[in-house]
């Protein structure tokens, strides 16, 4: 069943629609091909750091203060010369038109109707231009890049930058794609009319990469992609381009540090979504490490298991300026299209505006280390976790 072929569900927020992601997760599972659900849903591996990013948050609690004025909350941010209306923005992820006919045409509508950036992946399946013109101007659109040698990444941030595009994002966790278990089994590759478009002639298609028994997305890493890039070759694409580079991937200290050094405007602490090195610490793990690294001289921002406005919340409150969401995104996008997927931004600015409201913290960079706090703490013993069961009569 192609997506979208049984016509649009109730989007969040509309009358019978999802209430919460996790129920944008449920609809979306039932209208896309099971190998397309499992490309889209899959991590490396055993999924351990799939797993561990989520229940990371189960790991903080919020210390809210009372008796603040949060008559008018503002969760706005500024990035890159850019007001965004929440500290979010929708993450860099290949082919949306698994999902939805319309593919990256309608996240970046979504994106725009929700005034947060879109980092468009360059395995993009709409070109370059054609995602602005859809924007419209309402959505800061940032590039993601693949080390696909220097010619490709040259031409397409000259691009980025003549089509208005605000940033460029580094992905620096894949000198190859890792072994996705989920796509091997089901021998995954994109149907043929889905191409990524920005690379073609560059890049051979997916498709030619199809084998049984195999996953012609890694197959097609294994040829394409560079793993000699090095600190090197960034900092040579920095000094050649006008727009800001922001590296993403970075889990360490000594990378954040390194990255200041080499003039990257911002870091993304992100485990590829728990797609590449299994095993590897979750996001919000390594964030205070990151941010303390940093010390203030640029943003820091995470990837990885945001489902709520209170893992927003977290995560700024651990050290980030904004977060990016992935998954989500295009569950929206399999339900709705564009008003699915803004459904679900907007979902998660109003679940993160509640936060700031109950929490006593009415501007977004309220959420400082003092609003957060370690769960279960370390002198308590016996107490049910986060979502377990209270014993009854407590």
């Amino acid at each position: 069943m192609p997506p979208g072929s049984a016509g649009p569900a109730p989007a969040p927020g509309t009358p019978g629609g999802p209430l919460t992601v996790a129920d944008v997760e449920t609809a979306a599972r039932g209208r896309l091909p099971a190998d397309v659900w499992d490309f889209i849903e899959g991590g490396s591996r055993t999924e351990w750091t799939l797993a561990a990013n989520r229940a990371q948050f189960g790991h903080w609690a919020l210390r809210p203060r009372v008796l603040v004025d949060v008559s008018d909350p503002d969760p706005s941010v500024e990035l890159f010369g850019d007001r965004l209306a929440a500290p979010l923005a929708v993450a860099p992820m290949a082919y949306h038109e698994l999902a939805h006919e319309e593919g990256e045409l309608a996240t970046a509508r979504a994106a725009a109707a929700e005034g947060v950036p879109l980092v468009v992946a360059a395995f993009a399946g709409r070109g370059l231009e054609e995602i602005a013109t859809a924007a419209g101007g309402g959505a800061p659109l940032w590039l993601q890049l693949y080390w696909l040698g220097r010619k490709v990444v040259d031409e397409l941030a000259d691009r980025a930058a003549v089509a208005g595009y605000r940033a460029l994002v580094v992905t620096a966790d894949a000198p190859r794609v890792a072994r996705r278990l989920r796509d091997v089994r089901n021998s995954f590759a994109p149907p043929p009319h889905i191409r990524a478009v920005n690379v073609d002639g560059a890049v051979p298609p997916v498709t030619a990469y199809r084998a049984a028994g195999a996953s012609a997305i890694e197959a097609q890493s294994r040829d394409r992609f560079d793993p000699s890039v090095t600190w090197a070759d960034l900092a040579r694409l920095r000094e050649r381009t006008r727009l800001p580079v922001v590296l993403k991937g970075v889990l360490t200290a000594e990378d954040a540090r390194l990255a200041v050094e080499h003039g990257c405007a911002a870091v993304i602490v992100s485990n590829h979504g728990g797609r590449q090195l299994d095993g590897a610490l979750p996001s919000l793990a390594a964030l205070p490490e990151v941010a303390e690294a940093v010390a203030g001289r640029i943003p820091v921002l995470l990837d990885g298991g945001i489902r709520h406005g209170s893992d927003i919340a977290k995560a700024l409150a651990l050290g980030a300026q904004a977060v990016l969401v992935g998954r989500p995104v295009l569950w929206g996008l399999a339900c709705a299209g564009a008003p699915g997927a803004a459904g679900v931004l907007r979902l998660l600015r109003e679940e993160f505006e509640e936060a700031m409201t109950l929490a006593g913290r009415p501007r977004a960079t309220d959420f400082t280390r003092t609003a957060v706090t370690p769960w279960p703490p370390p002198t308590w013993s016996g107490a049910p976790g986060f979502g377990e069961a209270i014993p009854e009569g407590s």
